[in-house]
């Protein structure tokens, strides 16, 4: 605060010449105030403006006023919007630091209350610090962003906990921004999931084993208004026929000799208010098909060995490795089965379709590897990433995963070449195929449909494809990226924001 007599003593009991100084010092802390802020300005008691510096009055055009005479005079909250002045008045505590936002722009403020004999308040000097924040502030804007995400994401995993407490430890493991890729198709298939999620419409996953769809099931839960709610999951292959029934719909007490006399819960009921993912349903026999499309269109279930239909409100999220439309052709899916799952189908492409986020992919992998073993992440050389972008794939990014792995516990070192690699796919009975051999450059081709998309979309892909590669290539340091890239730091966060949100 700054008061406009000496403190601690009063004026007559000091000798002329230390009064002398402390005037001084108080009319050079009032001029170097001036001179250092952006701009300032002075009020009464009464909150009315009683003096403006020259740094303050170019803020005043934005504020609608065209001259000083305009400003000055008049009652602080009619020209100033929301501010705070008065608060200072009234209390007489200072605002030291404080962020101001109105029609002129957002600024950094400071309010410091005016002191006169005895220490009573007599007015308060308003003070602009910094007038472009997001600029001058960027270091300390940044490091607030990162806390505040790691705040929200410490309230996201301590949310899901609880609804798994409440849902009974059954929650999904998994977001969307899980599904690592900044592709097109990763892109797209993530864009489709995301609108899906805001559907109570039954989705069809469809994919080659290994693609992610177990991933993206959970994604789209978590993203869902059913977030909070249990997500149950069936693996349909990994359940015996005569046993698919009763984990469906349930088993009343006492159905059957050596059944629980309390009963048993099916996997409906267990997800009533949240997701039911059937995995692999196009293993699923076609007597439970049947029962399967009832309890979808009446919305209700009966538990072996009852008579009682049990109503359940649980959304559906399905998935198989296989292509559905032949099975209804060969007669071994229910066609009208197929239509009331198919309603939001979402393919998601196998990895050779989408090589360009190997590398994003190795780099999270390792750094599970790393952290499942306690160990430090693995390193893959240049010729490593060229050998493993030129693979097929087959069982996608399961595949891929087993073959760092193995790479990882047989190396000596943390640096895998890529003579390590083809020795672990061949033992698994893959000839590994040269880089030279892989699919020629995207837009090396004249006509290459993917050529014709906005240009926009194209440097967007570009970007966040040179981004998960210099995350890749430094280990997640965000600032050897963001030199390696050019950009400030703020730059390549707001990226990132991008990605994770696409």
């Amino acid at each position: 605060m700054v008061c406009m007599s000496a403190p601690h003593a009063e004026p007559s009991l000091l000798p002329a010449d230390t009064q002398g100084i402390l005037d001084l010092a108080v009319h050079s802390m009032f001029q170097l105030f001036s001179s250092l802020s952006e701009g300032m300005f002075l009020i009464d008691l009464s909150g009315r403006i009683v003096w403006v510096n020259e740094g303050y009055r170019r803020f005043l055009p934005a504020l609608g006023l065209a001259s000083v005479d305009d400003f000055v005079g008049r009652m602080v909250e009619e020209v100033i919007p929301n501010t705070q002045m008065r608060r200072v008045l009234e209390t007489g505590q200072p605002v030291l630091i404080d962020l101001l936002t109105n029609r002129a722009g957002t600024f950094v403020v400071s309010r410091l209350p005016l002191l006169g004999e005895g220490g009573a308040v007599i007015g308060a000097i308003g003070m602009v610090l910094f007038d472009q924040p997001e600029t001058t502030l960027q270091p300390l804007i940044a490091k607030f962003a990162r806390l505040q995400r790691d705040l929200d994401d410490a309230r996201r995993e301590l949310a899901s906990q609880r609804s798994a407490r409440v849902a009974g430890g059954r929650h999904a493991k998994y977001t969307l921004a899980s599904f690592i890729g900044t592709s097109a198709a990763a892109v797209d298939v993530k864009r489709r999931a995301r609108r899906a999620a805001q559907s109570s419409s039954p989705v069809l996953l469809l994919g080659e084993t290994g693609t992610g769809k177990e991933l993206l099931a959970h994604g789209i839960h978590a993203a869902s208004p059913r977030a909070g709610g249990p997500f149950v999951s069936v693996n349909i292959a990994a359940v015996p026929d005569t046993l698919l029934e009763a984990e469906f719909f349930g088993v009343a007490p006492g159905a059957f000799t050596g059944a629980d006399r309390r009963g048993r819960e099916g996997k409906f009921q267990l997800a009533d208010g949240g997701t039911l993912f059937l995995d692999e349903i196009g293993d699923m026999p076609l007597p439970l098909q049947a029962k399967l499309l009832r309890a979808l269109q009446e919305g209700e279930i009966e538990p072996l060995g009852s008579n009682r239909l049990i109503p359940f409100d649980a959304r559906i999220v399905a998935a198989t490795s296989r292509d559905l439309a032949a099975l209804v052709r060969a007669g071994s899916f229910r066609e009208d089965l197929f239509y009331r799952l198919n309603v939001l189908p979402i393919r998601v492409p196998p990895l050779r379709e989408r090589r360009e986020d190997i590398a994003a992919l190795v780099e999270v992998l390792g750094e599970d590897l790393a952290q499942r073993s306690a160990s430090v992440q693995p390193e893959l050389l240049p010729d490593a990433m060229a050998l493993l972008a030129a693979q097929s794939w087959r069982g996608n990014i399961r595949e891929l995963r087993n073959v760092l792995e193995q790479a990882v516990l047989r190396s000596d070192s943390l640096a895998i070449d890529a003579g390590q690699l083809a020795a672990v796919l061949r033992e698994s009975g893959v000839e590994p195929a040269t880089p030279s051999a892989a699919a020629p450059e995207r837009g090396a081709v004249e006509g290459d449909p993917r050529l014709l998309r906005p240009l926009a979309e194209q440097v967007r892909e570009l970007e966040h494809r040179a981004i998960a590669a210099a995350l890749a290539a430094h280990r997640g340091n965000k600032l050897a990226v963001a030199r390696r890239l050019g950009i400030s730091r703020a730059t390549l966060y707001a990226r990132m924001a991008e990605l994770i949100e696409s």
